[in-house]
């Protein structure tokens, strides 16, 4: 028997493995929806006999011999339609190399062209003129490699980490891949600064931030304690400016890291929903053109929820000494709020005493913001690293597909050390962050794949039994992530803040991390795996991603393909229309069960988004970012029902985007643009950005700090350095 060395195409060469020629026959027969393994076998075994006739005295073949030995037996066999599924697939692949080798990149890990794009352009090393100088392969090695420096046994835990990385079932997020063992090393995804009310403190929070910009990381503020717009400054005849114009400050700081070259830098902002400047602060980015480079939300509690909900008065307080400047109906707010999301997405909302209910140290501070994405929040100068179990990759193909959870608690344990030990390799370039950072090393794991894992194991999107398999996900998840760094606390320490806890209070006796698990948007990594983004649902069947410079993505759902091929239908007509459109609800010709399960987020109404993410929230001890996408026909009543049912479900944050809203967007559906019908979205009949006038001022009460009761939650306030603050939505007090 001729055994080989097989040249592949990225030059590497590997011992010749025969069933590879079998799986190969497999993949060309499900493409023209043919199932027959004894059929693979026996020509995969003619395929093998014929290269032992041609190639015997060779010792290295290449991969284009081989694959042309398979087409001869195919046709010799008259297997004609699978010899054309072959034929076709390995042109394919051709272009493909082509592509690869155009963009400079050798692909030895055997990923899909789109996921190799993302990879060249977001995480491997470069040279000075931009060309990569590292494979993918070995940009998993460095990251695997420099994680395993806090390890003792090294060489161990870093072939671990490089595996689990390499087969895509768990990745860090971007800065960790990218920085990861560089000179720049800065793996952290996501600060929060304060923004104290004092010139001098502005401009160093301001420095502060553009220096963990410039090293790659977004950045969130709460503007709460800036006194209001023509407020009184002490010492001087001149007017506070108020939040909005420093928002513009922070906007112009981040245009000019963009232009000298550098990553884009985001901001997030939030205002408390009883600032005196929060009508202004809402229609900030009336005009889609300005702030480009900030995200900002409100920051509400369940007393002003309630306020909307009762139709009831609510009180603007200025920061500076806590008098009440104003009154006005709730329901203004929101139905202003509201009414500018729906016109282009912004603003969004985060629920400052249910975030507060989970924070695992407050005997350090208050939790008043969040990270760009609005899933991490984090107490002042802290900082969090990120990453994401591909779940698509944890289903067993053992007859019926089914979860692997044994595959799925080992990858949650390697990616609990991995992100830990990103905290102990990280260089930070800002002390205080480090500092905090260190104090609580916070982490966030979170999940990807997930409209994947549904529609391969048969189940509707936003269906009680996939709310019921996404808590049952979680809260595994989640149990074997505490259980991880309970252990890595009797290893290597509990995080120096554990005393006073809310891990130590429940019972643990050593805990490495105050924060474990996070659900992030995943958008780059998530085309890296080639999954679907977090826990999204499929934004279209077949459509086109606008990244990076102007480069085309192409994306078309295989997991549809393979099942209309199941049930015979291969029709290139019928294919091209649902690329034209993305979704396939409208096609009667395609089984009702397959368009029940294949559904798009514009063909999902409110609920079924608000839903998902508050089964995921459940059991995610930080936030949960994601996007309720909605089509462009949706009105102002379906963001205010997303709105109030996130707050009833016990979402921490929400934001709500409805297609086509801006100029420009990222995700394009389909070729040309299209009108969707939102058959599954409620309507209320009320007029389109209706918001209330606001009622007449009342006289000003008494300084917040003279009683014990928020006038923002309600909740107790507390004495902290000098400052009533409130420990449950952060408002304060303070004048800095």
């Amino acid at each position: 028997m001729a055994m080989w060395q097989v040249r592949k195409r990225s030059g590497e060469v590997e011992d010749f493995q025969a069933p590879k020629i079998t799986q190969s026959i497999v993949m060309a027969q499900s493409n023209v929806g043919i199932t027959d393994a004894e059929q693979a076998k026996r020509v995969g075994r003619l395929v093998f006999s014929d290269l032992q006739k041609r190639l015997a005295q060779d010792r290295v073949i290449g991969t284009d011999q081989i694959g042309d030995a398979v087409e001869r037996i195919l046709i010799d066999e008259a297997l004609y339609e699978i010899a054309r599924a072959y034929i076709i697939a390995r042109e394919r692949q051709r272009q493909e190399t082509r592509a690869e080798k155009q963009l400079g990149v050798v692909d030895d890990v055997g990923l899909p062209y789109n996921s190799i794009v993302v990879i060249r352009n977001k995480y491997l090393k470069k040279d000075e003129q931009g060309n990569p100088i590292e494979t993918p392969k070995q940009m998993f090695g460095r990251v695997a490699k420099t994680l395993a420096r806090a390890e003792k046994k090294r060489g161990a835990w870093e072939d671990r980490f490089f595996d689990v990385m390499v087969s895509l079932r768990f990745l860090p997020a971007g800065r960790t891949l990218a920085n990861a063992g560089t000179t720049n090393n800065q793996m952290a995804n996501c600060f929060v600064l304060p923004m104290p009310d004092s010139v001098e403190g502005i401009f160093e929070v301001v420095k502060a931030s553009s220096i963990l910009k410039k090293n790659g990381g977004a950045v969130g503020f709460n503007f709460g304690k800036i006194r209001p717009k023509g407020d009184v400054v002490a010492g001087t005849t001149g007017e506070a400016c108020g939040p909005v114009a420093l928002m513009k400050i922070l906007n112009d700081a981040s245009d000019i890291l963009l232009q000298a070259g550098g990553r884009r830098s985001g901001n997030m902002v939030l205002l408390p929903v009883s600032h005196p400047d929060v009508l202004e602060f809402v229609t900030c980015k009336e005009d889609e053109s300005l702030l480009p480079h900030i995200n900002y939300s409100l920051g509400v509690t369940s007393k002003f929820m309630q306020a909307v909900a009762d139709d009831e008065p609510w009180d603007l307080v200025n920061p500076r000494n806590g008098e009440v400047v104003n009154t006005v109906s709730a329901r203004s707010i929101f139905d202003l709020a509201s009414s500018l999301a729906w016109r282009n997405g912004d603003p969004g909302m985060v629920f400052l005493d249910r975030v507060n209910r989970d924070n695992p140290t407050p005997q350090v501070g208050v939790l008043e913001a969040v990270n760009l994405c609005g899933e991490q929040p984090l107490l002042s100068w802290e900082a969090c690293n990120l990453g994401s179990i591909n779940l698509a990759a944890h289903l067993s193909s053992n007859g019926k597909r089914t979860m692997d959870w044994k595959k799925l608690e080992e990858s949650v344990r390697l990616g609990i050390r991995m992100l830990d030990n990103v905290i102990t390799q990280c260089s930070y370039p800002v002390k205080e962050v480090e500092r905090m950072v260190k104090s609580n090393r916070k982490i966030g794991l979170g999940v990807m794949g997930w409209a994947d894992v549904l529609v391969r194991l048969g189940i509707a999107y936003g269906s009680e039994e996939g709310l019921r398999l996404a808590r049952k996900t979680m809260k595994f998840i989640r149990k074997i992530a505490e259980d991880e760094s309970a252990r890595l606390g009797r290893e290597k320490g509990s995080f120096p803040n554990f005393a006073g806890s809310l891990w130590q209070k429940s019972g643990f006796k050593h805990f490495r991390n105050a924060t474990l698990l996070t659900i992030a948007p995943t958008g780059s990594i998530s085309m890296a795996a080639g999954v679907s983004y977090g826990i999204e649902p499929h934004f279209a069947l077949a459509f086109y991603k606008e990244a990076m410079g102007g480069i085309q993505l192409p994306e078309v759902n295989s997991d549809l393909l393979e099942v209309l091929r199941d049930v015979g239908i291969d029709d290139n007509g019928l294919l091209d229309e649902i690329a034209q459109t993305g979704t396939i609800q409208h096609l009667p010709q395609i089984p009702e069960k397959i368009r029940k399960v294949f559904v798009t987020a514009h063909d999902l109404g409110p609920s079924d988004h608000v839903l998902t993410q508050a089964a995921f929230q459940r059991y995610t001890d930080n936030a949960v970012s994601k996007t309720i996408n909605l089509p462009h026909d949706a009105r102002v009543e379906d963001i205010e029902e997303a709105f109030m049912l996130a707050w009833k479900t016990g979402c921490k944050g929400i934001t709500v985007y409805r297609d086509a809203s801006r100029k420009v967007q990222v995700l394009n559906v389909g070729k040309q643009a299209r009108k969707r019908q939102a058959s599954s979205v409620k309507r209320r009949g009320r007029r389109e950005g209706a918001v209330d006038q606001p009622l007449q001022a009342k006289k000003l009460r008494s300084s917040v700090a003279s009683r014990d009761e928020c006038p923002q939650c309600g909740a107790k306030m507390q004495m902290a350095e000098g400052c009533a603050t409130c420990p449950s939505c952060a408002f304060s007090v303070c004048s800095v």
